[in-house]
């Protein structure tokens, strides 16, 4: 990073002076080089323009107004023009007298005059001047230039935070579930893969845009983090729950949306993300039709985030095995998903389902679960 020590003096400032009459590059290159300067010349037009885009490039050109074939005028048109040499300051050198004249340089992006014939202190002056508003305005690029790149780790650093959170919360009501295996990884690329099929139907469009999916994809693993407050005789049950042990089975929606609550209210500020996670929450299990819980809604009340949820999750507890059923092949589940179009899942979300099966069953068997291991016999 450059640094602000080396702007009170010109030692080793590079500047180009551009010039067809040699007497006059010999007279301000010794003043320049007096003065501690890395002095380069050019005696024409597009001899600067070659110099002017080398690498290092000067950090000043002085640059005669009056030349034949390619004037000053010109080479500052072509200088401004071109990315590599746009940002070096320029400074004319002139013998005309006429006030429009200046105008015109300065209109073109020129940073200030020098009449013919020179004055040396009056030169040394304001290269001086220009030098240090240059060695500042790089100094002030690197700056930024550092702290937009602190920003940008902190921010990736956050992020990471923020994405092992949501995922330690996730696995810890997976240990109270552990049949669950990858349920997780598999729902949340569900979700993500659903989302950006709706986000060009006309229903889903203005609501499921890039910022907004990966709000839904983030939240995705928070969905039944509820179950953490479900008894253990019920949610560990080997086999399917009776009528009266499925009712608190089901506050797990609840629970989870009331966790997620309380959480916003701890830091006391609105979070997208979370926002999104409570609806999941909360609505995974409502139904189209208005038959499913804990609020009994239908239709377009139910958040859109959990009518995604509702067919991400649903699909990967038919392919996987538990204790009391088999794991459904690919296709049976797929059945059972289209017969539910219209009375417990979303008809869109359906056809985006059935429009991209091929990529679900690829989801699930890239996060399929491993096997238990071999328990060793005791002898």
């Amino acid at each position: 990073m450059k640094t602000l020590g080396s702007t009170s003096n010109l030692e080793r400032a590079r500047v180009l002076i551009v010039d067809d009459v040699p007497e006059n590059l010999t007279v301000l290159g010794e003043v320049l080089q007096g003065a501690g300067c890395i002095v380069q010349v050019a005696n024409s037009g597009p001899a600067a323009l070659r110099l002017a885009t080398q690498t290092p490039s000067p950090e000043l050109i002085l640059l005669d107004v009056m030349m034949p074939g390619m004037d000053g005028y010109e080479v500052l048109r072509r200088l401004r023009a071109e990315p590599r040499s746009r940002d070096i300051p320029v400074m004319f050198l002139t013998a005309l007298d006429d006030p429009r004249d200046e105008e015109h340089g300065l209109s073109l992006g020129a940073v200030d005059y020098l009449a013919k014939p020179i004055q040396p202190a009056v030169v040394l002056a304001r290269v001086r001047s220009q030098i240090d508003a240059r060695r500042l305005h790089e100094w002030l690029r690197d700056q930024n230039a550092a702290l937009e790149a602190e920003v940008a780790r902190r921010m990736a650093e956050n992020d990471a935070i923020q994405q092992v959170t949501i995922r330690a919360l996730a696995h810890l009501a997976e240990t109270r579930d552990p049949e669950t295996g990858n349920h997780i990884l598999r729902t949340q690329a569900y979700m993500q893969l659903l989302a950006r099929a709706l986000s060009h139907h006309p229903r889903f469009a203005a609501t499921l845009n890039e910022h907004t999916i990966e709000l839904l994809t983030r939240s995705a693993p928070l969905h039944d983090i509820g179950k953490v407050g479900i008894p253990d005789h019920i949610l560990l049950k080997p086999g399917r729950l009776t009528a009266d042990e499925w009712e608190p089975m089901k506050t797990h929606a609840a629970l989870g949306a009331a966790a997620i609550e309380q959480a916003e209210r701890d830091i006391d500020r609105p979070v997208e993300f979370l926002s999104l996670a409570k609806q999941i929450a909360r609505s995974h299990h409502e139904r189209w039709d208005g038959s499913g819980y804990p609020d009994g809604l239908a239709g377009e009340s139910i958040p859109i985030a959990a009518r995604l949820m509702a067919v991400a999750d649903v699909f990967d507890a038919l392919i996987s095995p538990r204790v009391y059923k088999r794991a459904m092949s690919f296709d049976e589940a797929r059945r059972m998903i289209s017969d539910g179009r219209g009375s417990h899942f979303d008809p869109a979300v359906v056809d985006v389902f059935e429009d991209e099966f091929q990529r679900f069953v690829d989801i699930a068997n890239r996060h399929r679960d491993k096997p238990p291991a071999a328990v060793p016999r005791v002898h």
